[in-house]
């Protein structure tokens, strides 16, 4: 399924219950699950960096201002209230249509979720972590007088405890100008750099998304140049193979793993939303003493597009 998987926090949870359910094999479209990076992350689990205690997802993606763009008739041919689904009925305007949804809390989770899940889910995937305890997040709409909502600069700090070992991620946005870092993005569309880099006692790793499927490794304090390789892979022709044998193990990309991703990014937006810290509990899902912040783990349903409580 497209990614990310949920609009919130509550979806994520019931998308995962209901593939249960229903005994269905549901595939999620982080497709580095099924390229080069599967290597990339052999070699972690291997060893080759050392102990790994950090992780740098970039989302660092030219996007130019959309403008501001008035309200008008719905296009010929356009169903505006299936389209709407849940969302609150708003008036049609062009920026809150084609594409251009992602940039509006309505519909969409801002370049974090739009592009940014395939690198926190890579990231996460590296430092072979879970759901995080802490969550905090900064940020804005820079530059640009525009219609868009959700932020085009944003740095998401995630801290986990992997059984009393603290790791750390840090997922950043950007849409501007910016740098390559890593080896990511050089030679590709400048000036993008999308990937992640994971961090460890030994050395580092990155692993470039866009584009190319490709991952390089820099071993010890000289940085020496340690394994690499490039194939972007098929998580479509994955998910047919899984298909075929009926075995959810032969998945590469499950719903269960795309939906914990997913609540990352959730997590990031509900901090930046509100200015302050989460602290979130797995257990309960949860965040501890936040009532606020717990309401916004659901959205308001415009009836009758209603996900039910229970699946």
């Amino acid at each position: 399924m497209e990614k990310p998987c949920s609009h919130d926090m509550f979806e994520a949870k019931q998308i995962v219950a209901a593939a249960a359910k229903y005994n269905r094999l549901v595939q999620h479209g982080t497709n580095s699950r099924s390229s080069i990076a599967r290597e990339a992350i052999a070699h972690i689990r291997a060893g080759l960096i050392g102990d790994v205690y950090m992780a740098r997802s970039l989302t660092f993606k030219w996007r130019d201002t959309i403008g501001r763009k008035p309200e008008e008739p719905v296009p010929a041919g356009v169903h505006y209230d299936l389209w709407l689904g849940p969302a609150p009925a708003h008036a049609f305007t062009q920026n809150r249509f084609h594409y251009n949804w992602h940039w509006f809390w309505d519909y969409g989770n801002g370049d974090l979720g739009n592009q940014g899940i395939h690198q926190v889910d890579v990231s996460r995937w590296a430092l072979g972590v879970k759901y995080p305890t802490k969550v905090s997040a900064t940020g804005g709409h820079f530059m640009f007088d525009d219609d868009q909502e959700t932020p085009n600069t944003l740095a998401a700090t995630f801290e986990f405890d992997d059984n009393g070992k603290k790791k750390m991620m840090v997922a950043e946005v950007r849409h501007w100008m910016t740098n390559h870092e890593a080896g990511l993005g050089e030679g590709g569309k400048a000036p993008n750099t999308v990937g992640a880099v994971i961090y460890g006692s030994k050395g580092y790793l990155a692993i470039w998304d866009e584009d190319h499927g490709r991952y390089l490794s820099f071993l010890g304090r000289e940085q020496e140049p340690g394994p690499s390789g490039q194939d972007l892979g098929n998580n479509w022709a994955n998910f047919i193979a899984a298909l075929r044998t009926r075995k959810h193990e032969d998945l590469n990309a499950p719903i269960e793993e795309g939906a914990i991703s997913t609540t990352l990014v959730h997590l990031a937006n509900i901090s930046y939303r509100l200015g302050r810290t989460l602290h979130f509990d797995a257990a309960s899902y949860s965040v501890r003493g936040d009532a606020e912040a717990n309401r916004m783990f659901r959205r308001d349903y415009r009836k009758p597009f209603e996900v039910p409580e229970k699946v």
